[in-house]
């Protein structure tokens, strides 16, 4: 059989170029060398998050990968655990960032929050962690864990997607891919979305771009007493770290003060996100450090460094640690995403920054287009 489309990676990305495929009915295989999705796609917070995304094309493509999201997850019966997001903020330097960002484009549909409503919206949250507050309706949250077998359980039983797992593909020269095997798969078109991993399909075309990898911790908290958090939860790091906030010039003083009085935070990354499970625990993060290959290890400093910003914004005494992991997604230095063109038939698409499960549908789609002509 001839596909009409070979991707290679059953992550998030991946994902999305099937969708966008498969809607246009074509023939699409989905290639990945572990028994499923192991990686970033699954080891994040699913947090599909619009506000906050860098201006232009990262923020546009968030908003339609969440309309996408949307419609996904009634398809495939995933629950959406969360919606929205409230930014909490303590220090007066974001205040100013909070009045700009609203001032954009990306603030439509956003709203500033005294701290009387953001801790009704989020009882759990301090008063004086919430001097001043972003609510942002746009953002929804589902179990990256469950909902990434559910997408691609939908791709494969209602869209005719076909998988195979447990396959190394070591050379693409469309029409043909060569596996680890020998085996040949035969396709017209190939998008190849390899994650992390940079050395073994078209190493030197993905080193031109400087590619890097970032490795991350990340908590699960479990409540001492039920703790409901309707929507997701920032605070005054997220301001200085996530570009749709930080790359405005009100936030240069926010900054200053971060790199001052948060230095350690500052150093490792790490900005507060809080979302919250079926079960009740609480999903927390993270950090942030770069290096070709990351060690394997989690430092109980940054995770305690973690623990101490989530303490700072939420009142919930007695809380416990239940999990912890390492996550690692690829980075680059001058861009958030990149798609290279080795031939006319084939594209190397890469997230190369934190924000795969919140643009990688929008993506797809694109991709998909720029392959086979606009959707009619």
């Amino acid at each position: 059989m001839v596909y009409d489309l070979a991707i290679v990676g059953a992550g998030i990305l991946g994902l999305g170029h099937a969708l966008a495929a498969a809607r246009r009915g074509k023939r699409v295989v989905v290639i990945d060398r572990d028994a499923q999705a192991n990686g970033a796609s699954v080891r994040n917070f699913g947090f599909v998050t619009v506000t906050g995304q860098g201006a232009g094309d990262c923020w546009s493509l968030a908003r339609r990968s969440r309309d996408i999201w949307t419609g996904i997850a009634a398809e495939a019966r995933i629950d959406v655990l969360q919606r929205g997001l409230v930014l909490a903020a303590r220090l007066p330097e974001s205040e100013a960032v909070i009045d700009a960002f609203l001032r954009t484009e990306m603030g439509e549909g956003c709203r500033r929050l005294t701290s009387a409503q953001a801790c009704e919206a989020i009882p759990a949250l301090r008063p004086q962690a919430a001097r001043f507050a972003l609510h942002s309706p746009h953002e929804l949250r589902v179990e990256s864990r469950h909902a990434i077998p559910q997408v691609t359980a939908l791709l494969a039983e209602r869209h005719g997607v076909e998988f195979r797992w447990n396959t190394s593909i070591v050379a693409v020269e469309a029409p043909r891919l060569i596996t680890a095997g020998g085996d040949v798969i035969e396709a017209e078109t190939v998008v190849v979305c390899p994650g992390d991993e940079f050395t073994t399909l078209f190493p030197e075309r993905l080193a031109a771009y400087g590619v890097t990898r970032c490795k991350l911790q990340m908590l699960r908290l479990r409540p001492a007493a039920p703790a409901p958090l309707a929507s997701a939860v920032m605070s005054d790091l997220g301001l200085g770290r996530y570009l749709g906030y930080a790359d405005l010039p009100e936030a240069e003083p926010l900054k200053r003060r971060l790199d001052a009085d948060m230095a350690a935070q500052r150093e490792n990354g790490i900005h507060l996100i809080v979302t919250q499970s079926a079960d009740g625990s609480l999903v927390v993060g993270d950090s942030h450090h770069y290096a070709t290959t990351p060690d394997p290890f989690a430092s109980e400093a940054v995770d305690q460094l973690i623990l101490d910003e989530f303490d700072a914004v939420l009142d919930l005494p007695g809380r416990t640690v239940t999990e912890r992991w390492i996550g690692t997604y690829a980075s680059a230095p001058d861009r958030w995403r990149l798609t290279d063109r080795p031939s006319d038939a084939v594209r190397i698409v890469v997230v190369t920054a934190g924000c795969g499960a919140s643009t990688g549908f929008g993506i797809g789609e694109e991709t998909i287009a720029d392959l086979f002509g606009p959707a009619s």
